[in-house]
């Protein structure tokens, strides 16, 4: 049974997880800043990280993820589509707000293409493409653990933006409607903001949904 520790992070208050098992291994999803409270949670639950993923590369998502790789030698994953994002703020979003610093992170270690599925140590998801939000967005499902890692297509009672770099409402609707809300209706969606929430409920109260 794979345990999921949620921090907010950053000034959007985005959610990072970390998603760990028996063995004291972990996995970290979206370290959107504030590295250190990461690692003082790593380090009191005594686990080691094996990667970092990345559901898309939005600045309030990737704001730790240079300091957690060099700490940890450990890879990035990121959808290829999203190549450019990492070290252009034009496209991660942060040149959009004057108040932000530039975000440039280095390159992805590994980047995510059309497989199906994804096995970091004994971490087993499939992976489902799913853009409208960012054009590279990617959600992770652990049908065992029957929850998945959504990151900012969908979130209780909403669906992600799509005014930065080529988001698009109708790619992100389709997104939705085929990759999320045919899990099963019970199983966990764990959003970039915000609780987590089911296909079950999204169905039921999203209004975004209805149109």
């Amino acid at each position: 049974m794979l345990k999921i520790d949620r921090l907010e992070l950053g000034p959007v208050q985005t959610n990072c997880y970390i998603i760990s098992g028996e063995g004291k291994q972990c996995i970290i999803f979206d370290p959107g800043e504030e590295a250190g409270k990461i690692q003082d949670l790593l380090k009191r639950k005594q686990l080691t990280p094996l990667a970092i993923l990345l559901t898309h590369a939005h600045f309030d998502h990737i704001g730790a993820v240079d300091e957690l790789r060099e700490k940890y030698k450990i890879p990035v994953y990121l959808h290829h589509k999203e190549r450019d994002f990492l070290g252009r703020p034009n496209l991660n979003g942060s040149g959009k707000y004057a108040a932000l610093p530039d975000y440039r992170v280095a390159d992805a270690d590994e980047w995510i293409t059309d497989e199906p599925s994804l096995e970091i140590g004994p971490f087993n998801m499939e992976l489902f493409h799913t853009p409208g939000h960012s054009p590279g967005s990617v959600s992770f499902y652990f049908p065992e653990d029957r929850f998945a890692i959504v990151g900012d297509t969908l979130f209780s009672g909403s669906i992600g933006r799509t005014d930065l770099a080529e988001g698009s409402e109708q790619l992100l609707l389709k997104s939705i409607r085929e990759s999320l809300l045919t899990l099963p209706e019970e199983t966990f969606l764990f959003p970039g903001h915000g609780p987590e929430t089911t296909p079950k409920q999204e169905q039921q109260h999203n209004p975004f949904l209805r149109m």
